[in-house]
C-alpha cells in the first residue's frame, strides 16, 4: 500500500487510515496534507455519512514526527491546524479507532474526533511536558471538557498516560474492544450512524459540538439556523413517508 494516508469509503463510511507504522504513524508534513485531503473528500462525497480515523500496525499515532521538525517541518495546515484537523474538524462526524498508543499530537487527533472506540490495551497521553513543550493541537483544550477537571490537569501537567479502561470510564472512550479489533467496533458504530438521513447526521453534530460553548440565550438561534434546512429537505419528507409506509428510508442528501 502506498501514501502515507489512505482512504476506503463503502456503505457510507470513510475509513482513514494513517499509513507509517515504521514511524508509529507520526504525523510529518505529508501526513498533514494526506488527512485535510481526506477530510475534503469525505466532506464533498454525497456517499459518505461518517469518517473513521486509524492508525496501521498497531498504533493510532505517535504523535508529531520529530525527525522532521528537527528539519524545520512543521506539519500543520494553515487554517486547519496539527494534522490538518485539530483546529477544523469537518462537518461530517468523526470516530477514532484507537490501538496501542495515541501520544501527544496523536492524542490530539483522537480528541479532535467526536467518537472513540479503543482497544482494551490502547493508552492515551499529552506528555509533552516531559519535552518542555506544550500540548498546543488541542489537548490541553478539549481534554478538560471531557474528562474530569482534576483528572485532565493530571494528565497535562505529569505527562503520564490514560488507560483505554480508564479512559472508557470517564467518558473519553465511548466503547472497548480486544486488541486488534477496534477498526471492526468503529466501523460498526459508523455504520449504526451511515444508515440515518445524512443532512440530519451533519447538523446533529454540528449542533451537539457547538452545545459546549455557546450560551443558553444563543444556543436555540444556533440550532434553528442549522436545522432549519434538515427540517425542509426531501430527507425530511423521505424519513417521515417511510417511517408511515413501514419501509427503510432512501436517502437523496438533499
Amino acid at each position: 500500500m502506498g501514501g502515507s494516508v489512505l482512504t476506503e469509503i463503502g456503505d457510507g463510511v470513510a475509513v482513514i487510515t494513517i499509513n507509517r507504522p515504521e514511524a508509529r504513524n507520526a504525523v510529518d508534513l505529508s501526513v498533514a496534507e494526506g488527512l485535510a485531503a481526506a477530510v475534503d473528500e469525505l466532506e464533498s462525497r454525497s456517499d459518505a455519512v461518517i469518517g473513521v480515523i486509524t492508525g496501521a500496525g498497531g498504533t493510532f499515532c505517535a504523535g508529531m514526527d520529530l525527525k522532521a521538525f528537527t528539519r524545520g517541518e512543521r506539519p500543520s495546515v494553515p487554517g486547519r491546524g496539527f494534522g490538518g484537523i485539530t483546529e477544523r474538524p469537518p462537518s461530517k462526524p468523526l470516530i477514532a479507532a484507537v490501538e496501542g498508543w495515541a501520544l501527544a499530537g496523536g492524542c490530539e487527533l483522537a480528541l479532535a474526533c467526536d467518537l472513540v472506540v479503543a482497544s482494551r490495551e490502547a493508552k492515551f497521553g499529552i506528555p509533552e511536558v516531559k519535552r518542555g513543550l506544550v500540548a498546543g493541537a488541542g489537548g490541553l483544550l478539549r481534554l478538560p471538557k471531557t474528562l474530569p477537571y482534576q483528572l485532565a490537569m493530571e494528565l497535562a501537567l505529569t505527562g503520564d498516560p490514560l488507560s483505554a479502561e480508564a479512559a472508557h470510564e470517564h467518558g473519553l472512550v465511548n466503547s472497548l474492544t480486544e486488541p486488534g479489533e477496534a477498526l471492526q467496533g468503529a466501523r460498526a458504530l459508523a455504520a449504526r450512524i451511515a444508515v440515518n438521513g445524512p443532512l440530519a447526521v451533519r447538523a446533529t453534530k454540528q449542533i451537539v459540538a457547538g452545545a459546549v460553548s455557546w450560551t443558553d440565550a444563543e444556543a436555540f438561534r444556533w440550532q434553528q439556523e442549522i436545522m432549519a434546512p434538515v427540517m425542509a429537505s426531501a430527507d425530511a419528507q423521505e424519513g417521515a413517508r417511510a417511517f408511515a409506509e413501514k419501509r427503510a428510508p432512501v436517502w437523496r442528501g438533499e
